[in-house]
């Protein structure tokens, strides 16, 4: 695994050892920066489910400003801190053990807000409904926020949480990516792309 793009591209990243994680490709790295950036203006990243912290990590390479990452396996927050370490970010990422639910709860009690959230759990467990609700209700998402899920292809996330609705989807074998935005974020989007091309015609 690597870094694919931005300041520290080519950093190689190790992986969490033994069968327990599942690190996300590169392949499917790369199509989920192509879907929601390619590259950022500053913001915040949470990764609740952080694994190698490869997705922040690409995240914060690509002009994020903050990185908060999850995770409930003591060898996988070692290897996080590794490779934020390696990639040089270690000083703008906070990394915490724990599960989702609970560290949503703490992030809300501190008056977080996110830009861009990733939730990539185990295919075995059924939580990313609970979760969405819980960043929705718990205001810890920005109005211009995304949310990216990587999950089984077969399990379909098409429900809108309060403004949160899903724009995209794309599966890669047995993997598929659901992207989420705000409709604030949707709209600033679409009236910026109308500039454009009132721009252009000029």
């Amino acid at each position: 695994m690597r870094v694919i793009s931005g300041s520290a591209r080519g950093r190689t990243l190790k992986a969490v050892p033994g069968m327990g994680t599942r690190p996300t490709t590169d392949k499917v790295k790369e199509a989920i920066f192509s879907m929601i950036g390619p590259y950022f203006d500053g913001g915040e990243v949470l990764d609740l489910f952080a694994g190698t912290g490869g997705l922040s990590i690409e995240a914060l390479s690509r002009g994020m400003s903050r990185a908060v990452l999850i995770d409930a396996d003591k060898k996988a927050l070692e290897t996080v801190r590794h490779n934020l370490q390696a990639a040089g970010f270690a000083a703008c990422a906070e990394v915490y053990r724990n599960d989702a639910v609970r560290a949503l709860k703490a992030l809300a009690k501190r008056g977080k807000t996110f830009d861009l959230v990733f939730i990539d759990p185990p295919y075995k467990m059924k939580v990313i409904p609970e979760l969405l609700e819980r960043l929705t209700d718990g205001g810890l998402l920005s109005g211009r926020a995304i949310v990216v899920l990587e999950h089984d292809a077969e399990d379909r996330h098409d429900t809108a949480y309060g403004d949160l609705r899903p724009t995209r989807r794309a599966e890669y074998g047995d993997t598929a990516i659901t992207v989420y935005r705000r409709l604030e974020g949707l709209a600033s989007e679409e009236e910026a792309e109308v500039r454009g091309v009132e721009d252009n015609g000029r």
